[in-house]
């Protein structure tokens, strides 16, 4: 596995290529991208698909990939534009794509402006609030659990953002009638850790959530767009958002094994199905060449 850089204008992106060279593989280089998980996270998964070119990454500004922008907030669009200039720099295209979380919005961002880029995406859970019959008050409940790490760290922070990502259901006044989630609840300390920086409980990747498809581009690409849900997130946010996205396009979401991070080994703290994961991806992206 090679650690190479691509020196672009505001951002150097760290990224791995992972098993045989594209020309020494029967199939598409797969490529694999979260956010704000870094390429570390789709370790195990990538060790099941040893036939492929698998090409990680880190978002800018997280993990080896540093940026040159000055900027701190996370927009799927300009996350796109650095996952086209990869695509284009290693001249692979088209490629496949399993995209995760933020980086399944990212994913959406990136079909819309570059659709030759991407042959086939998998798109896992992507937590777009606008597409929510309920947004005002999904974007209401992801204010609180800034604000609580805000106040008080991450721990507080990370209470709160398990309380609202396991609500099942809209958001109703029930939800905040509830007092504040206790971090000791979920086994975490509750003294404030200091930070305020974090991708995920602060507001730094609110254009993430706030992202709204464009429906039409989606729909007239080339490239196959897959919604997909975990089996273990029915009724919850990520659930709900992935399957209003999969009804904007008249589709259903492909369910996968465990839950929102089920493709994550047992290093990952919480571990999913990463060998039954890819293979419902594999049968997804093997129908695609059928």
């Amino acid at each position: 596995m090679t650690e190479p850089i691509l020196a672009l204008p505001d951002v150097d992106l760290a990224y791995d290529l992972r098993g045989p060279a594209p020309s020494e593989s029967a199939h598409r280089p797969l490529l694999m991208i979260g956010q704000p998980m870094t390429a570390e996270g789709f370790t195990a998964l990538a060790a099941y698909f040893p036939d492929r070119t698998v090409i990680t990454y880190d978002p800018r500004g997280l993990g080896r990939s540093v940026r040159k922008d000055g900027r701190t907030d996370n927009s799927p669009t300009v996350q796109a534009e650095d996952v086209h200039a990869l695509v284009a720099a290693l001249d692979v295209g088209p490629v496949d794509l399993f995209a995760s979380s933020g980086g399944a919005v990212t994913a959406l961002a990136l079909v819309t402006a570059h659709p030759a880029d991407i042959a086939t995406l998998v798109a896992h859970e992507p937590p777009i609030l606008s597409v929510l019959p309920d947004a005002d008050a999904a974007a209401r409940g992801q204010a609180q659990v800034r604000d609580a790490y805000q106040a008080k760290g991450s721990f507080a922070g990370m209470a709160a953002f398990i309380a609202y990502t396991s609500w099942q259901g809209e958001f109703t006044d029930a939800f905040f009638a509830q007092p504040p989630a206790d971090p000791a609840m979920f086994g975490m300390p509750a003294e404030d850790d200091g930070t305020r920086d974090d991708p995920l409980l602060s507001d730094r990747s609110w254009a993430i959530t706030g992202y709204v498809p464009d429906t039409a581009a989606l729909k007239a690409a080339p490239t196959r767009v897959v919604i997909a849900v975990g089996a273990e997130t029915a009724g919850t946010l990520t659930a709900r958002t992935a399957e209003a996205t999969a009804a904007l396009l008249d589709s259903t979401p492909a369910v996968f094994p465990s839950h929102h991070g089920g493709f994550t080994g047992p290093d990952s703290g919480y571990p999913g199905q990463p060998e039954l994961f890819a293979d419902r991806l594999r049968e997804l992206l093997d129908e695609s060449r059928a």
